[in-house]
């Protein structure tokens, strides 16, 4: 009997091996992970918790989360190691709503979570950014004893970061007793996707100042940050400790790289490492496609487009929006409409606002205003698309159509009343035809509603610091020496042909008023320092906020004669290298 029994007991030892191996042959994929179910069903194995477990969480991976809730809910007595993988499977597989679902079963059946469990609990509920969850889940974690779990704070840290409530989640990270480097790289992207990129590079700085190590992860935020900023010296510094440390670039990492070097103005770099990258996905071709668009490439632009038609992974929507703004801000209007035909006619992409306002601005911006006005009339399924109004009221502006640009104002208007870009543009359309009577009629609209222009602003990096500067600004301690350089900067523009584009300002001022606020623009004060503080030969970058006036792109051409330098400008529209009298963009923004 006793040798029977043993027998027994090698016979479902093997048959669990097996069944086991049948599940890792199966993965995640549903029909053969079904056929393996029913063979556990017809050999009494079917409330076995280990191969359940399994059978779930690769169950999950699939994408059948139906299928997987079946199989849960079938399961009288799930023990907690199936509620912790089950719950992890679903938040890595980003089914937040379901790990909330699970995580309410396991409490109902009184089963204590694991230190693992709040983690991915917490990382569901910053992927629904439901804040009233999450303080909850905090108040549970807090009371079960994991308060105070590595893990679990930088969880929350992330969690609080990724609904906006940075304070909160700054006071967390500064009271941790112990930061890993997950904690860290939490906070860190918290500051870069809620646009704060000045935060982010300050506590990466910190990080790096206290000795800690950094992972691909912690990069790809830091690199996003500078980006935002066009913090190009800090950008190749990860770059060179990157390729020192032997790190693995994976095609998110490249990916940032890409999209940090082409927005600060190197886009030959970011070709280097797209070139250079193996297994480039869908976001990595449409990075490199939008480089180029961003810089005014837009034949460049095409050609990517095309090697990824032939050789890459399909195009999605986005792709297509980035290829429609390169063929936008290069003037291929036929190049614009083969793409947009593409994408219904090829992929079967419905195109979206996005994609129409791309197409009124190519139209726009090529001249084509009758054309474009009619593209936004037919957009009816869109209604209000403002974003196509402002594209057409900036081309009317740039063709200096004031009728035209009149009537579209007023649809703007209409559906954006308390927009001050909108005012803005209006009165400089006014302004070019000399009506001032109805410029002063914009601007008391605007003070009579308490609108104000946005605040123009320019950056520059120097030494891996930022300055930035403003209209007239005089905060900085070497103002003095800034402006007496730049003055002399402008007498010798002034020698060799330049002449001040006076209808780029507030009309009403005197002339002598009128060429000292364009002097003084942001952009102007930054280049004059980024001039005085940096090496012959070196380009000078600089990142402005809003879009540059007619006058300091006129001007920033003869710098660029008189410095013998490159100037990169990064402003709101797209990139501009000016170089021996010329602009990239030939005059076309």
């Amino acid at each position: 009997m006793k040798a029977c029994r043993l027998g027994s007991s090698s016979i479902h030892l093997h048959l669990t091996l097996d069944y086991q191996t049948l599940l890792s042959r199966a993965g995640p994929r549903l029909k053969p992970l079904q056929q393996v179910h029913a063979q556990l069903i017809l050999s009494g194995l079917q409330h076995s918790l280990p191969h359940l477990t399994k059978l779930l969480t690769l169950a999950c991976a699939s994408g059948s989360i139906l299928y997987t809730r079946h199989i849960f809910f079938s399961i009288p007595r799930p023990d907690p190691f199936l509620f912790s993988s089950l719950i992890n499977a679903t938040t890595k597989s980003r089914f937040p709503l379901d790990t909330l679902l699970f995580y309410q079963q396991m409490l109902l059946t009184s089963t204590h979570p694991s230190s693992y469990t709040y983690t991915s609990v917490i990382k569901a509920c910053a992927g629904l950014s439901s804040l009233r969850l999450g303080r909850n889940l905090h108040t549970h974690a807090f009371v079960s004893g994991f308060g105070l779990d590595v893990y679990v704070q930088a969880g929350l840290v992330s969690f609080y970061a990724k609904c906006g409530e940075l304070d909160v989640a700054r006071k967390m990270f500064d009271e941790m007793p112990e930061r890993t480097v997950v904690a860290w790289n939490s906070m860190i992207s918290g500051y870069e996707q809620n646009g704060l990129a000045e935060e982010a590079i300050g506590l990466f700085n910190m990080m790096r100042d206290l000795g800690f190590e950094f992972d691909s992860a912690t990069f790809v935020s830091v690199l996003s940050a500078c980006s935002q900023l066009g913090a190009f010296g800090l950008g190749c510094w990860v770059h060179e400790y990157v390729e020192n440390k032997g790190i693995d670039v994976n095609v998110v990492l490249g990916t940032a790289f890409i999209n940090m070097y082409a927005r600060c103005g190197n886009v030959r770099k970011a070709r280097e490492i797209f070139d250079w990258m193996d297994g480039r996905n869908v976001v990595a071709w449409t990075a490199m496609i939008s480089a180029y668009g961003m810089h005014g490439y837009g034949r460049e632009a095409i050609d990517i487009f095309h090697m990824m038609k032939t050789g890459g992974p399909p195009p999605n929507d986005v792709t297509f929006i980035a290829v429609l703004s390169a063929c936008a801000h290069a003037g291929l209007v036929s190049e614009g409409h083969v793409a947009f035909a593409s994408m219904t006619q090829e992929y079967a992409i419905v195109p979206g606002v996005e994609h129409h306002v791309c197409m009124v601005d190519m139209l726009g911006r090529a001249g084509l205003l009758f054309e474009a006005i009619q593209y936004v009339k037919d957009m009816k399924s869109f209604k209000p698309a403002t974003a196509a109004w402002t594209a057409l009221l900036g081309a009317c502006k740039m063709h200096k159509n004031v009728d035209l640009g009149v009537q579209v104002a007023e649809n703007l208007l209409a559906a954006e009343p308390d927009n001050p870009g909108h005012y803005v543009l209006l009165s400089n359309i006014y302004a070019m035809a000399g009506r001032m009577d109805r410029v002063e009629m914009v601007r008391n609209a605007m003070i009579q509603k308490g609108l104000k222009k946005q605040v123009g602003y320019s950056t520059i990096e120097i030494d891996q610091k930022m300055f930035m500067f403003s209209m007239g600004d005089k905060s900085h301690p070497e103002t003095n020496k800034i402006y007496q350089y730049l003055d002399e900067l402008m007498q010798r523009c002034r020698a060799i042909g330049y002449v001040p584009t006076s209808e780029s300002v507030m009309h009403e001022l005197e002339d002598e008023e009128r060429e000292y606020a364009l002097r003084y623009h942001s952009e102007k004060l930054a280049i004059a320092f980024g001039l005085l503080r940096t090496s012959h030969g070196l380009a000078i970058r600089i990142v402005k906020n809003l879009r540059m006036c007619e006058d300091c792109h006129t001007a920033i051409k003869y710098i660029s004669v008189v410095s013998n330098r490159e100037i990169i400008v990064r402003d709101k529209l797209r990139f501009h290298h000016f170089r021996d009298g010329s602009c990239s963009c030939v005059d076309y923004w």
